[in-house]
């Protein structure tokens, strides 16, 4: 596909030669990046094959588990609902979702029996969108992990409505802290909407917008077009793994459930650059997009570094200092030297899949791969040399 926009000062050959450096040396099993301006995209690259092995190479067209880029997506329903008055972002959580009444704060362990106490305020919906709400994830918290073992409760990748059945690791609105506050989310949006996640997302953000291979459940003929999803083997080849993910979930999770393409995801990136409207189709009014590129949880920050706790799905994800939260994205209050500027928004999903949106700059990009665990040092390089040479080009 050629670009839509003027590219002319990328250096494409330098960016092409950079993916393909780094998946011939074994470094990425694949890699597939893209870029756009407010006109339209300035670059798209590929290099590796979707399969082990195999010929069949990665493109802007295949299909990615996208996990946590999903939580953007359930946010700007979310947000499509406050517009509409039909939901308040300062309401308890529990106005709309009862059954969140009973949720208590995780407060240590006797023996390998849970502590748990009330907390100590109700939870806003608010704290669901900005990462505060006191939930967590297993992976990042070694409580969680505990409390799922001692209880024999499965993690979110069951699909298993009884996650939602986990406790706080804080009282709400004390620290950001990564979790399953978005999978509750979707259940307000459900609750507030009257309809399930999938039919939401597709009235107001992926029908609108053409995102026609962005779905919870991908069809026959996507699942042909999926990347496979690999770890490293015993000597250090990229091997196949199945998806540890239910097929048949009992919930659409809103903080990590849906499959996309590059190609797909990037018309939702350019909605968000775009002060919310794609090619003439509006998605969001200026003011909410302005508020979701705006710092929401004030004096409170995102930890510098995001400790595992379960090495084999993640690295130690750090971030760096300083950084804030809007409404579902993660942003930076400095310019980084010849990337991306103050103010810009980002997120990532555990398969290693990242992207950012830079308001100031006029761009917005993402990188693909689909390996374990996530935030491979790696990986994180590579994309810091992405984004250098494409800025380079501005």
């Amino acid at each position: 596909m050629s670009p839509t926009s003027d590219a002319s000062n990328i250096d494409t050959e330098a960016i092409d030669a950079l993916l393909r450096k780094a998946v011939d040396a074994g470094t990425v099993p694949s890699l597939v990046a893209i870029a756009a301006d407010r006109g339209g995209v300035t670059y798209e690259g590929a290099a590796g094959s979707r399969v082990p092995g195999a010929r069949e190479p990665v493109s802007a067209d295949t299909v990615y588990r996208m996990q946590s880029m999903t939580k953007i997506v359930t946010t700007v329903a979310a947000l499509q609902l406050v517009e509409q008055g039909a939901l308040d972002l300062d309401a308890p959580v529990d106005t709309y979702r009862p059954e969140f009444a009973e949720i208590q704060v995780l407060d240590g362990f006797d023996g390998d029996t849970p502590r748990l106490r009330p907390p100590a305020r109700r939870a806003r919906v608010g704290h669901l969108v900005t990462h505060t709400s006191g939930l967590g994830y297993f992976a990042f918290n070694a409580d969680i992990d505990r409390w799922e073992k001692v209880t024999g409760t499965p993690n979110f990748s069951s699909g298993k409505e009884i996650i939602f059945t986990a406790p706080l690791v804080t009282d709400p609105g004390t620290r950001f802290e990564y979790g399953i506050s978005t999978d509750w989310l979707g259940r307000v949006i459900e609750a507030v909407s009257g309809v399930t996640l999938d039919v939401v997302f597709e009235r107001g953000v992926t029908g609108p917008l053409g995102m026609r291979e962005t779905r919870f459940a991908p069809t026959d003929e996507q699942r042909l077009n999926l990347s496979a999803l690999h770890v490293r083997g015993e000597s250090g080849e990229w091997v196949e793994i199945d998806d540890p993910f239910s097929a048949s979930p009992e919930f659409w999770g809103g903080g990590y459930g849906l499959y996309s393409t590059p190609r797909d995801f990037l018309k939702l990136q350019r909605v968000l650059l775009g002060d919310g409207t794609f090619e003439g189709t509006p998605i969001l009014k200026p003011a909410t997009v302005e508020a979701a590129f705006t710092n929401q949880i004030g004096d409170l920050e995102i930890p510098a570094s995001i400790p595992t706790s379960d090495p084999r799905l993640s690295c130690d994800f750090t971030v760096g200092p300083g950084l804030k939260w809007g409404y579902g994205l993660m942003l930076n209050t400095t310019d980084a030297p010849g990337m991306r500027r103050a103010g810009s928004g980002a997120w990532a999903g555990a398969m290693n899949t990242y992207y950012w949106i830079d308001r100031t700059a006029g761009v917005t990009a993402a990188i693909y791969s689909q390996f374990l665990p996530f935030a491979d040092p790696e990986m994180l390089a590579i994309n810091v040399e992405f984004e250098k040479a494409l800025y380079a080009g501005l």
